[in-house]
């Protein structure tokens, strides 16, 4: 008898959610609403098996681990569009369970009617997640809609059980860059040679002159809510240590400063830190988060980036590296990402 009433009350709380997002959804198939167009499935196909063996390329090393944060950021650079909202798992990078296309003009900034848009989607999501865990959890009877979600959380081969736990709490939007980040493009090509040299003086990778593009997108007066300034976005206190000036002006608006700080900064990491992944983050998270971290969880990155929690050690720490990653493999072939072609802007002669 306690059993019949537990699946009644079950049955009555599915009903009650469902009914809460159809009040202000349409009935739609999970990869077709009809509220929003939809790109059911990313357009570049994804690999059968995403957890490919680590590889290096020149200094850089990419641990198997990361390849679909990788991917994902490859996406977000030249697949998806400003007007384009991707809803994704924030922990397993290859679930992505819708490509919303926000209607009429989307600009730089969303908005608030676009916010709200994009908020009461991914509320949809999170609704059909936690349902879709309950039917699991009681054995009530799953229907086509059920399945297909399923499907996607199973695509890489992992069980159900492991990945729906707590996948309501995870889901996330990201918003295309592609216009941005080949704007960056164009932008860098005026920088390019001469960041290079800054890094190769400094016995650094040159590559790391691609880190403008995670940063600012390569905009010199570019300002974060966190109070960094500038195409490397540093903030007053790091600049004071690692581009110290006796000039009133504010030397992070100088893109070439800036990356004369940048290498002091990335070489006093790597040599604190032993690795250009943890260095690297280190960018975002500091060089002391990435100490405790090492000292927590060991010095394998892959480790680090699945099982650390310290604190501030959320989404962008976390993925850091791997957008650094898929930035310097779309500008060190732009071509492959963007068929139309980059006008760049025209290399600085002298400074």
């Amino acid at each position: 008898m306690n059993r019949l009433i537990m699946r009644i009350w079950l049955f009555l709380a599915i009903a009650f959610v469902l009914s809460a997002c159809s009040s202000t959804e349409p009935a739609v198939k999970l990869d077709t609403p009809k509220a929003y167009p939809t790109i059911s499935q990313p357009r570049t196909p994804s690999p059968q098996n995403p957890y490919i063996s680590a590889t290096h390329s020149g200094t850089f090393h990419k641990p198997g681990e990361l390849e679909p944060a990788v991917e994902f950021w490859r996406k977000t650079y030249t697949v998806w569009h400003r007007s384009e909202i991707a809803f994704h798992d924030d922990r397993y990078m290859d679930v992505i369970y819708e490509v919303m296309v926000l209607p009429s003009y989307v600009d730089e900034s969303l908005t608030s009617g676009q916010k709200e848009m994009v908020n009461h989607r991914r509320d949809f999501w999170k609704a059909q997640l936690s349902v879709l865990e309950s039917k699991l959890r009681y054995n009530v009877p799953l229907n086509a809609n059920d399945r297909h979600l399923i499907a996607k959380l199973e695509s890489s081969g992992r069980q159900i059980n492991n990945i729906l736990n707590g996948a309501a709490e995870r889901v996330r939007w990201q918003r295309g860059t592609r216009e941005r980040f080949k704007h960056g493009l164009e932008i860098s090509y005026r920088y390019d040679r001469k960041f290079r040299k800054i890094f190769r003086d400094a016995g650094l990778p040159e590559d790391l002159a691609y880190l403008p593009h995670v940063e600012s997108s390569f905009q010199p007066s570019a300002r974060s809510s966190a109070g960094a300034v500038g195409m490397w976005q540093f903030t007053k206190a790091a600049a004071k240590r690692f581009m110290p000036s006796t000039k009133r002006v504010d030397q992070r608006l100088d893109p070439f400063a800036s990356a004369i700080g940048a290498a002091r900064y990335l070489s006093y990491a790597y040599n604190k830190l032993g690795d250009w992944p943890t260095a690297i983050t280190s960018y975002n998270h500091g060089i002391g988060g990435m100490k405790r971290a090492q000292s927590q969880v060991g010095r394998d990155f892959s480790r680090i980036v699945n099982t650390y929690d310290g604190p501030a050690f959320g989404f962008a720490s976390r993925n850091y590296y791997a957008q650094f990653l898929a930035a310097r493999e779309i500008a060190s072939n732009p071509t492959q990402y963007f068929a139309e072609g980059v006008q760049y802007e025209p290399q600085l002669v002298s400074r």
